[in-house]
Parts: structure tokens; C-alpha cells; sequence
């Protein structure tokens, strides 16, 4: 990403995560949503045992990855019967608040029963979407229960494969979030009260996350809904666009993030639907390429360095390569096997990934081929949770622990 493209979209960003340090990692996928970070003088080779480890968390079941916000760590987990928000002092580990909620989500396919979405840290709350459907705000400094909302029983949502699994996200006084009933398929409520605001389209929920941005000059709530891309009016919820993008066959999911670059809105799901590059104008989106062979993401969100995409290609059962493109002509430049439905970070030009195997894998972005720096086992069985990176420290987790790593380089 050119420089002058990357100060452009984090001044888009600026309103959403107010008053927060630009090294910290607020929620899903980072400060600006799009795995970007403006961390510097990072480590360019790992032990062979792996960075530092600064400490580590016993924590339950889940896919939720940690957000880091003025200090804290929080970590959303199932222990036995309870969803428990967990407040960590970011750099010692050390537990400074537990809020408990009782549950009894059961996934119908057994594919765990614990939170999908990264909470998300904004307007001095944690702000936490529960595998029930249940929407919870915290005071992050306290840890006191503020309100709750229980969305699939509020606006009768009909049952999904996998739970709810969407981070929600904050835009000035609102929470917003693809809750997935009819005539509320998105809603946006009040951050300090959690009443309703305003709701819209009968789009239903998919797994990915929104992110906002400014489009044509327009600030815009972007959903990539399970019907497909719906553009919102972050204020007022005034639909500006809709398009179909999803599979054929029912049993899919869309579940990668839009990536906006600039003026241009990047679209990916797996189950045959593919990839799709739209460009905004005043009247709408004009399509720029599409294709379901360059880079069908499954559930990972890919991320850009200038003029390439690097992201994981393929569903997760069948073997999923990490790959990279050029994103404006959806070119395929390379593509590696061994990731798997891994997470990746941008830190300038270094790429961090953490492999579906938990593997830490450090490569250069690099057009021409895969230039691996250095790799370590770090984490245990199959990893699922995204990773954060926040003031030099990796946050990632498996099915048992949750680990604080030193990634500075000095």
C-alpha cells in the first residue's frame, strides 16, 4: 500500500476506535480493520523455539482472538456453562476482571460451543457478540455489566450453521451489527444504552465483519452479509448499494471481510462463489474483475502491501495455500503450500502469519515469489483465532492458552 493511499484510509478510520493509541489492537483485525499495522522494528528472525514468550492464559473453549485497548487484554471464552469476558493486564497477563454470563449454546454441526467474534474495544466498553446471539457491553476499565441485548430472540433470527460469529462494530455513539432478521438485517444501537437506533434490509447474517469507509467521498457502513456486499449510511442506515455475492448450494458461508482499498471494495468467499474487485462511483460500483480461481477465501481475510494481495486460497477441508495477487487485475503471482486457514498481519512490508497449525511464519511481501524469513512452533493443535499485534507484543491463542510473545527486535 502507498503511503499516501495508507494515511488516506487511516484518517477513514480515525472516527471508529476514538482515542486509542495507534499501536493498539482494538478489535478484529486491528485499529483499521484491515490486518494493517504501524508497527516498527519488529523481529526478522525467530528463535528457533519461537519469540519470547512474556506470559501465557489458561482460557476455554472458543475462536475468539484477543483485543488490546489502553492496557487491557481481552479475551472472550466459554469455561463450562458461562461466556466469560476476560480483562488482562496487556503486558503482565495478570487477570484484573472476569464478567460471566451464563449459556447453554450448543452447536448443532459440533463445531464448538464457544464465541466466534474478536470483542470489540471502543467508547471506553467492550463490546462482545456471543455464539447465541446475546450482545453484551462491558466497562473496559471496571469490568461492570452495562447492558445486554439478546438479538435472536428481539428480532426472531432464524437458526444459522454455526451461531453468530460477526464482530460488531462501532461508528461514533453506535454499535453495529449484521444480526440477520427480517427487516433487521443489519441494526445499529446506542452505545451507552443499547437501545435500538435504526435498523435495516433483510439481509441475513453471514460470519464476516463490517468495516467502514469513506466511498466517492461518502463515509459508508460495509457489510458483507450472507446474501452478499450491502453498503449502508453509518447515520441513518438509508441503504446506498446492494449486490448478490454467494454461493449457489445453501450450506455456505461468507465469513472473509471486505477489503477496501482506497476507492475499491475486494469480496471473497469459497463454496464455488470466488473473488469479485468493485470500484466506487457517485451512482454505485462498477465491476472491476471476478473470478472463482484466484482467490476464494474460506473464512481468513486477506491483506494488502501496495500493489499485491496476500491471502489463503481454498476451504479449509480441502487444503487451503496461502497465495499472492495483484489486486487490481486479480493476476496470481504465487502461491505456497503448507499455511493452511491461517491468520496474517501486515507490519510494513513484513507479513506475520500464524498457520492453521501454529506455526509463527515471518515472510517478506514479495511480487516475485515467497520469501520466507523464518518460521516456530508456537501454539498447540488446530488454531482457529485470529492473532493481534499490539506495542511489539503478538497475541494469539490455540484450544488451551492464550500467549503474549515479544516480537521487538531490540
Amino acid at each position: 500500500m502507498s503511503p499516501e493511499r495508507g494515511n488516506s484510509m487511516a484518517r477513514f478510520f480515525l472516527f471508529v476506535v476514538p482515542l486509542l493509541l495507534a499501536a493498539d489492537w482494538p478489535q478484529f483485525l486491528g485499529p483499521t480493520r484491515n490486518s494493517q499495522s504501524p508497527q516498527k522494528g519488529l523481529l526478522q528472525r525467530l528463535p528457533a523455539r519461537g519469540p519470547e514468550v512474556l506470559w501465557s492464559y489458561k482460557v476455554g473453549e472458543g475462536y475468539a482472538g484477543p483485543a488490546i485497548a489502553k492496557g487491557k487484554c481481552v479475551i472472550f471464552h466459554r469455561v463450562a456453562n458461562e461466556d466469560c469476558l476476560d480483562a488482562l493486564d496487556a503486558v503482565t497477563g495478570k487477570r484484573l476482571w472476569r464478567v460471566a454470563t451464563r449459556t447453554d449454546y450448543s452447536d448443532p454441526l459440533g463445531k464448538g460451543d464457544g464465541p466466534r467474534a474478536v470483542p470489540t474495544l471502543a467508547a471506553g466498553r467492550v463490546f462482545a457478540l456471543a455464539a447465541n446471539g446475546v450482545l453484551t457491553a462491558v466497562c473496559l476499565e471496571k469490568g461492570e455489566k452495562l447492558w445486554s441485548v439478546d438479538l435472536l430472540a428481539k428480532y426472531d433470527v432464524p437458526a444459522s450453521y454455526f451461531g453468530v460469529g460477526t464482530a460488531p462494530l462501532v461508528i461514533g455513539d453506535k454499535v453495529l451489527v449484521n444480526v440477520g432478521g427480517e427487516g433487521a438485517g443489519v441494526v445499529a444501537f446506542d452505545v451507552q444504552t443499547g437501545k435500538e437506533v435504526w435498523k435495516a434490509s433483510n439481509d441475513r447474517a453471514s460470519y464476516a465483519s463490517p468495516v467502514v469507509a469513506k466511498l466517492a467521498g461518502v463515509e459508508r457502513a460495509i457489510f458483507f452479509t450472507r446474501n452478499g456486499l450491502l453498503v449502508l449510511d453509518p447515520e441513518t442506515g438509508k441503504q446506498h448499494f446492494a449486490m448478490r455475492w454467494r454461493a449457489r448450494i445453501d450450506a455456505s458461508v461468507n465469513a472473509a471481510s471486505p477489503v477496501v482499498i482506497g476507492e475499491y471494495v475486494f469480496l471473497t468467499a469459497s463454496y464455488g462463489t470466488g473473488a469479485i474487485l468493485l470500484q466506487a462511483k457517485k451512482e454505485g460500483f462498477e465491476e472491476v474483475w471476478k473470478s472463482d480461481r484466484v482467490l476464494s477465501c474460506h473464512f481468513n481475510t486477506p491483506v494488502v502491501v501496495g500493489e499485491q494481495m496476500y491471502g489463503v486460497q481454498g476451504r479449509q477441508e480441502e487444503g487451503a495455500k496461502l497465495r499472492c495477487i495483484d489486486w487490481k487485475t486479480g493476476k496470481i503471482r504465487w502461491t505456497q503450500d503448507g499455511f493452511g486457514c491461517g491468520w496474517l498481519i501486515a507490519a510494513g512490508t513484513l507479513l506475520i502469519g500464524m498457520s492453521e497449525g501454529g506455526e509463527l511464519v515471518l515472510f517478506r511481501a514479495n511480487a516475485e515469489k515467497y520469501e520466507e524469513l523464518s518460521r516456530a512452533k508456537v501454539l498447540n493443535g488446530t488454531v482457529r483465532a485470529p492473532i493481534a499485534l499490539a506495542h511489539g507484543r503478538l497475541y494469539g491463542r490455540d484450544e488451551q492458552k492464550l500467549v503474549c510473545w515479544n516480537l521487538k527486535a531490540d
